[in-house]
């Protein structure tokens, strides 16, 4: 290869490596400038901060995205300095190497020590948000809930109110003049899942045969959507939960409602009948009958939640019918069998299905 070959080679690898850099810079810019834009339309929002263990989060996040950017100018500057200074020149006719300089003390100290205390830094206020958030001091005020994970839905027990609920998560609202943290035990009843609402706090694995802690203190009410973020099966995509944020009057209202014992509707006696008399009852419970299944959600108060599926569809007369009929269609995969129910009993059962409020 020719001297001016070598020269036109070499500006163009610059030329390629500087667009390259440019390319990747754009792409960042843009997906953060989406990202951004995308806050009030994601059901799911990561940059929305709603609870003291996630503002922990948030704030590390921050920290070490300003050390590691700030990392990220130097070097770029250094390298972008070096490619354009010292670059290839029509001019030059001397292709040799440069001369190699060798022992800068200096140099190999900076270059030693710096990062060494840049990766000290990092890891001990890791360490200080890690034993932050899992040694926190629980208050006599804290609600305990003990969260069980199934293939694919939630089951939600309240031990001190006495409340089996799935699915929907309602917790008290907790600020600086009432603090009523809530302390969730998380288990799973088959295989790893993990329970994620990123406005609320990080995701915690639930373990077979193992118990995890985590805790959430919201500081704004409202509805807070999550998801299980460990693969976790066919429908792992939608096994989906949602959290309630209640005032502590709404909160008071909704433990009286979940206290109550199933309606006993005079007029969808039948489709109770029915409801007892197939395999329903072996999966799932309502209160004040004789179903006690553990294997399904707990429906004593099914139509007070906003939706059916775990989140996969509105809880409504229509999608619980077809729910009822073929499960796979709202959610492939799903364990609940097809009832092999005929017209008349779909209609019955969903009529007294209805009447659970």
């Amino acid at each position: 290869m020719s001297q001016q070959m070598q020269r036109r080679y070499l500006k163009n690898s610059a030329i390629r490596r500087a667009l390259w850099g440019i390319g990747i810079f754009l792409a960042s810019v843009q997906g953060c400038v989406a990202a951004d834009s995308a806050r009030a339309l994601s059901p799911i929002n990561i940059f929305s901060r709603s609870s003291t263990p996630v503002m922990e989060i948030d704030h590390l996040a921050l920290f070490v995205f300003a050390i590691t950017g700030a990392v990220f100018v130097v070097v770029a500057g250094l390298l972008s300095f070096v490619i354009v200074r010292y670059r290839a020149r029509k001019t030059d006719d001397d292709t040799s190497e440069p001369p190699q300089i060798y022992g800068s003390t200096q140099i190999e100290l900076a270059w030693t020590v710096i990062p060494v205390l840049i990766v000290v830094v990092l890891f001990l206020s890791t360490a200080r948000v890690i034993f932050a958030i899992q040694d926190a001091p629980k208050p006599p005020s804290a609600l305990d809930v003990t969260v069980i994970a199934h293939q694919f839905w939630w089951e939600f027990r309240y031990p001190e109110l006495g409340i089996v609920t799935a699915n929907e998560l309602h917790v008290p609202l907790s600020d600086s003049k009432h603090p009523k943290p809530t302390y969730l035990k998380l288990m799973s009843a088959d295989v790893d899942h993990s329970f994620w609402v990123p406005q609320l706090a990080g995701k915690t694995d639930l373990i077979p045969n193992h118990v995890n802690e985590t805790w959430i203190d919201p500081l704004r009410p409202g509805l807070y959507l999550g998801q299980c973020a460990q693969f976790c099966g066919m429908q792992h995509a939608k096994m989906l939960l949602r959290v309630y944020v209640d005032t502590p009057e709404q909160f008071a209202a909704w433990v009286k409602d979940q206290r109550r014992p199933g309606d006993k509707d005079p007029q969808t006696a039948v489709g109770r009948h029915v409801f007892e008399t197939q395999a329903c009852m072996n999966c799932h419970t309502v209160a004040g009958t004789a179903a006690t299944g553990r294997f399904g959600p707990d429906l004593t108060h099914l139509m007070s939640r906003s939706t059916i599926a775990s989140g996969a569809v509105p809880n409504n007369p229509q999608n619980l019918r077809e729910w009822l009929k073929e499960p796979d269609h709202f959610k492939q995969g799903s364990l609940m069998p097809a009832m092999q129910l005929n017209d008349q009993q779909l209609d019955e059962m969903v009529a007294y299905l209805s009447t659970l409020h």
